[in-house]
């Protein structure tokens, strides 16, 4: 449903809101190394969630990119919005042209409830309320993080 641009957007989204603030800043080169993502790549994707102020960032000495109160209360929607679109929850699982509740694919019943559920999850729940999860689960955005160095 997402794609690899989509996915390293949501990762970078999160890593901002657990290692950033107006106040510490992180550049675009230590977020690609931690979460090991192709700088050039992660740079156009922060640039765009900046420019849709779903992130934001600073020029200059000490500048980078970090999550404000504000950027805090979005969702990963605006997020998946800036990055894929919202035509990415509407396509086939299986890839056919033409699938939705009047013509459906074979795995459409499955996938459609399960497509419903993740995109209520994204639009309704903040970044904010997702680091509080993130917090008291112990998950991590990357493999390469521990746990401890993860979750501030």
């Amino acid at each position: 449903m997402l794609t690899t641009a989509g996915k390293y957007a949501i990762r970078a989204v999160i890593y901002l809101a657990i290692h950033s603030s107006p106040q510490r800043k992180v550049g675009a080169k230590t977020i690609a190394d931690d979460l090991e993502i192709p700088q050039a790549f992660l740079a156009q994707l922060l640039r765009t969630l900046t420019v849709d102020k779903v992130i934001s960032s600073s020029k200059g000495p000490g500048g980078g990119f970090y999550l404000d109160e504000g950027d805090r209360k979005n969702t990963l929607w605006q997020a998946i919005l800036s990055i894929d679109g919202e035509h990415r929850f509407q396509e086939c699982f299986l890839g056919l042209s033409k699938c939705d509740d009047a013509h459906p694919c074979p795995v459409h019943h499955m996938v459609s409830p399960f497509k419903k559920e993740m995109l209520f999850n994204f639009q309704e729940r903040t970044i904010a309320q997702l680091i509080d999860e993130v917090k008291e689960n112990g998950t991590v955005v990357s493999l390469k993080m521990s746990p401890e160095k993860e979750v501030l």
